[in-house]
């Protein structure tokens, strides 16, 4: 059975006009919010200021960061992150070095562990910088990563 021409140029209509409503009213709703001044920020105080109420933050030891010492590509650090914690709520991750120092902000459900495995950009030498936000406290913990240009280690 053949399609008339006016029943096919119907149906083109109907799914773009779908996939247009779909992609004017559905990632609004389910995409994050922006936080454009904390991408902004220069500094790991202002990016904290940016996206923290609280600015009172304590050293934890119940953070862990295991990350590369020496980083041959800076292109391509492989990190991860664990937050002993009850009630962990986010994890955000920080290059102190970084052009744009916000690399990424976890958030979690409840009863979720506190964990993050991911790969990052260093532009250079610099502390990764993991603040964990937990029980309604901030805690962070810091650990330097050598960045190598061609991967000479030295």
């Amino acid at each position: 059975m053949a399609l008339s021409r006016r029943t096919a140029l119907k149906g083109i209509l109907a799914t773009s006009g779908a996939i247009a409503l779909g992609t004017t009213v559905l990632p609004t709703a389910v995409m994050a919010d922006w936080p454009k001044k904390a991408f902004e920020a220069n500094t790991v105080d202002d990016v904290i200021k940016a996206l923290f109420e609280s600015h009172d933050i304590e050293e934890s030891q119940k953070i862990s960061i295991n990350a590369p010492k020496i980083a041959e590509n800076g292109a391509v650090v492989p990190i991860e992150i664990k937050a002993d914690f009850s009630k962990v709520d986010s994890i955000t991750v920080i290059g102190d070095k970084n052009p744009v120092p916000l690399i990424g902000q976890f958030n979690f459900f409840d009863n979720a562990e506190g964990y993050v495995k991911t790969r990052i950009k260093l532009a250079s030498t610099s502390n990764v910088v993991a603040v964990v936000k937990a029980d309604g406290k901030l805690y962070v913990a810091r650990s330097a990563v050598k960045v190598t240009l061609g991967g000479c280690g030295g």
